[in-house]
């Protein structure tokens, strides 16, 4: 099956935003639409300082997947580092090479924008996730991940988060 992988632009929110949706619900946490909407919108206005966010359609252009890079930088590399934040491919379109073809255009934004590497996570249990990234080259790192949850004055209320949610930077 062949698909297209683009950069999401405002006309394709609409499609994105369900996608967006499972993904969330996969990892049981509810952020709001409104939320996710500015989160793209966000990443449409900032390409070059913030990051981009990539929307995958089949050949019928139903959006089947999404990936988020965002740009950052490694001390410990003198290097920019594009951290690819989530990654996700609707059940219908798993097995077809999607999360591969995903995977190398994040790679190849990143190394459009000076990225020295392409960083990314997934929970410790995602076996199916782990085998992905490893048959496109990535590997484990010997890194432990922290997070320290932050109060904020403006925090909506119609986002809900349990107790314990995925790491910044988890992708599926």
């Amino acid at each position: 099956m062949t698909h297209s992988i683009q950069t999401v632009r405002e006309d394709d929110l609409a499609d994105l935003l369900p996608l967006m949706r499972d993904y969330c619900d996969f990892y049981e946490v509810r952020p709001g639409d409104a939320e996710l909407l500015a989160l793209s919108r966000a990443l449409i206005e900032g390409p070059t300082s913030d990051g981009v966010q990539l929307i995958a359609r089949d050949e019928a252009g139903r959006a089947v997947g999404f990936a988020t890079i965002f740009w950052t930088w490694q001390t410990l590399a003198a290097a920019r580092l594009a951290v690819m934040n989530d990654l996700f491919v609707h059940p219908d379109a798993r097995g077809s090479g999607l999360a591969d073809a995903l995977i190398a255009a994040c790679a190849e934004r990143a190394r459009g924008h000076g990225a020295s590497s392409l960083g990314w996570q997934t929970a410790e249990d995602n076996k199916r996730a782990q085998a992905v990234y490893e048959r496109v080259g990535g590997h484990a790192s010997r890194w432990v991940d922290y997070e320290l949850p932050l109060e904020s004055a403006a925090a909506p209320s119609s986002s809900t988060q349990p107790e314990k949610y995925p790491p910044a930077g988890e992708a599926r």
